[in-house]
């Protein structure tokens, strides 16, 4: 499967996996909300690449630099558009806008909606 597609499938998928138990400012409304910093670290995991970052007024936002672009799956939760700036990040600066629960419960959902659809991981 090639890369754009692997993004696409994992994409769907996130809708589905994103909960309250991923992050607690998840709503049914907005459920890319406050998942920036799991998510980053699930796709890192199954995509490689890098985590970066970028200030926002409430603090930094994550996402993933894979293969030189980047990939951001939680920009629907702003209203107005993220001027990037693709800072570098690290998973343990990730890791402080999650916990190990939130984490776990993200990849094991994702990777399991995979499975049942027949994805590669």
């Amino acid at each position: 499967m090639l890369l754009d597609e692997r993004i696409q499938t994992i994409k769907n998928h996130l809708l589905k996996a994103w909960s309250i138990e991923t992050s607690s400012k998840w709503t049914k409304e907005n459920p890319a909300r406050g998942q920036c910093g799991v998510t980053a670290l699930v796709v890192q995991d199954l995509l490689k690449g890098d985590i970066v970052k970028t200030p926002l007024k409430d603090g930094w936002h994550f996402y993933n630099l894979i293969e030189g672009s980047r990939y951001d799956f939680t920009h629907s939760q702003f209203e107005s558009p993220i001027l990037y700036e693709n800072l570098p990040s690290t998973r343990e600066e990730a890791f402080c806008d999650t916990n190990t629960l939130q984490y776990n419960h993200l990849k094991q959902n994702l990777i399991a909606l995979m499975i049942k659809d027949g994805s590669p991981i």
